[in-house]
């Protein structure tokens, strides 16, 4: 049996463009062309609008992004809260007017006119990735080890937040692309995790399905077979298997436990992005032995860096068609 492969576009979008992320991840035009110009070269399964994902909601909340010196992904540098009682206090943002969140929506509608048969869409970050760009990561660190009980309180703030921008999405007549990875071990023990972070997870993933009137995938990085318990717990449909993880025993728990939960084994990004052919080979193999043509099972790549040769993806398709 085949398996069905899709790369993950994020900041490799502005690679189409020429320009920088940076700039891509701020203009309307560049975004809709990076995004349009690598869905017709990929035809990946999901597009998701953006470059920086993880930068929306707190540039909305009012954090601030520099523009970087090269084509890094911009990122926030200055925590937004001085302390945990701040985050606690925090009102929703507006998607209609805060930050860049209204462009992203409207990118992501007219890439949906002009692409209808494509899956368009739009990030939301799970309550800790946001927290870790309010608080700082080492702050929001020592939140979670001093003082558990108010950082699980201030993940559900923001957790609760997010409904906002759920409910404008499904008015966009779009779909949620959810992502937590911030919170993946081991930033976070796995105690931590199911402690701390468990309950507003699984809020923000019952708010998102109630929006849109079905379960979102969680997209979470990192060495998540510790905590994959917990993942399915939320009632999500969709689940990421990293090279960070131990991707066979992930794999063949989901299958055995949860045989309607899709599952994306991710090849490598380095890898996909080398120039080595025999070892993306090799990746491809060990992806194919691992899944054994389970139907719940597709190749990924993780979220390719703006590097990443087109010609690699092309490579790995003829290699599967073969």
């Amino acid at each position: 049996m085949k398996i069905a492969f899709t790369p993950v576009v994020y900041e490799h979008a502005a690679r189409f463009t020429g320009r920088t992320p940076w700039e891509v991840s701020r203009d309307p035009e560049l975004l809709f062309a990076g995004h349009r110009a690598a869905y017709l070269e990929y035809r990946h399964q999901v597009i998701a609008v953006g470059i920086d994902i993880y930068n929306l909601e707190a540039e909305a909340y009012g954090a601030q992004i520099k523009p970087p010196d090269d084509d890094a992904i911009p990122a926030i540098h200055q925590p937004l809260l001085s302390s945990l009682e701040e985050g606690l206090e925090l009102p929703p943002f507006r998607p209609e007017s805060d930050g860049r969140i209204a462009m992203v929506l409207g990118v992501g509608q007219r890439l949906k006119r002009e692409i209808p048969e494509a899956d368009v869409r739009i990030p939301v970050a799970g309550p800790f990735s946001i927290a870790f760009n309010l608080r700082g990561i080492n702050a929001l660190c020592e939140d979670a080890i001093l003082n558990p009980e108010t950082t699980a309180q201030f993940l559900l703030r923001l957790a609760e937040n997010q409904s906002v921008l759920c409910r404008a999405v499904a008015r966009a007549g779009l779909d949620v692309a959810f992502f937590e990875s911030a919170a993946a071990p081991p930033l976070l023990s796995p105690r931590q995790f199911r402690e701390v972070e468990l309950p507003a997870l699984r809020r923000i993933m019952g708010v998102a399905a109630e929006c849109l009137g079905h379960p979102v995938p969680c997209i979470m990085g990192g060495n998540t077979y510790p905590i994959l318990d917990a993942l399915l717990s939320t009632g999500t449909n969709y689940l990421a298997c990293n090279v960070e993880t131990n991707q066979a025993a992930f794999v063949e728990s989901v299958t055995r436990t949860h045989p309607q939960v899709k599952v994306r084994v991710n090849l490598d990004p380095g890898i996909v992005t080398c120039h080595e052919p025999e070892r993306i080979y090799r990746a491809i193999d060990r992806v194919l032995e691992m899944t054994g043509g389970r139907p719940q099972c597709v190749m990924g790549t993780g979220a390719m860096p703006l590097e990443t040769p087109p010609e690699n993806i092309r490579l790995i398709r003829q290699y599967l068609a073969a």
